[in-house]
């Protein structure tokens, strides 16, 4: 464990080696294969921060009925689980590997140590809490009153801005690859309608074997996630 592994967590990654020095002692890293659980849902939490040094996860939700929501996805230096630092310690979801991954934990004490010398640090924290309130937000209000296609079209855009896109023979790729079922329990619908929508979306983007996604028309992806 070194202050370099502290670096790579956004949320101090302004941060000096002799700032983080403090962290090192009372940080550990945890490896999970892909597919491990984490976490589970209702599970008590130790009083920690909870962060991804390598690798990605995928936070999920299980209804009554058995339905699973996907509610995002997490790669190297984001935080999760915050409830253990700031709710009533209960994991309000379940956490998976979806890649072989390593997790690393700092003790809730050694954080608050850390932030009083470095305000900054309380700052990112909210702002990126705040970011997924949003987002949230954005998620029930449009399952509530959008169309599916808008909702599928959007998440795309916003997929394409958090991990970025290259461009190819055909249009812009997106450097992540989703499954229609990740898509589905993300958006709110089933698999079956996932691939009829990808269907109505072309020519704007298009969906290949492997989850491949690439946008072939920008202007009109945005024309169809705002309603139009």
């Amino acid at each position: 464990m070194t202050t370099e592994d502290l670096a790579q967590i956004h949320i101090f990654s302004t941060l000096q080696a002799d700032e983080l020095k403090p962290l090192v002692s009372h940080t550990q890293i945890h490896s999970y294969l892909q597919d491990e659980i984490l976490i589970h849902e209702g599970d008590p939490l130790p009083a920690r921060l909870y962060a991804v040094l390598k690798g990605t996860i995928r936070i999920t939700r299980t209804a009554a009925t058995g339905k699973e929501t996907i509610l995002r996805s997490l790669s190297t230096g984001e935080i999760f689980a915050a409830p253990a630092l700031l709710g009533d310690g209960i994991a309000p979801a379940t956490v998976i590997a979806e890649t072989n991954c390593q997790i690393l934990t700092v003790e809730r004490t050694a954080l608050l140590n850390a932030i009083r010398e470095s305000p900054d640090i309380a700052l990112r924290m909210l702002s990126v809490f705040n970011q997924r309130i949003q987002q949230m937000h954005d998620i029930v209000h449009g399952l509530v009153s959008e169309r599916a296609i808008a909702r599928l079209a959007r998440y795309i855009l916003r997929s394409a801005s958090e991990h970025g896109t290259e461009k190819n023979a055909i249009g812009d790729h997106l450097n992540v690859k989703l499954s229609y079922y990740h898509i589905a329990r993300s958006i709110g619908i089933t698999y079956e309608e996932c691939v009829r929508l990808f269907k109505q979306l072309q020519p704007t983007a298009t969906y290949s074997r492997g989850g491949k996604i690439t946008i072939l028309d920008w202007d009109g992806l945005e024309a169809i996630a705002s309603g139009n």
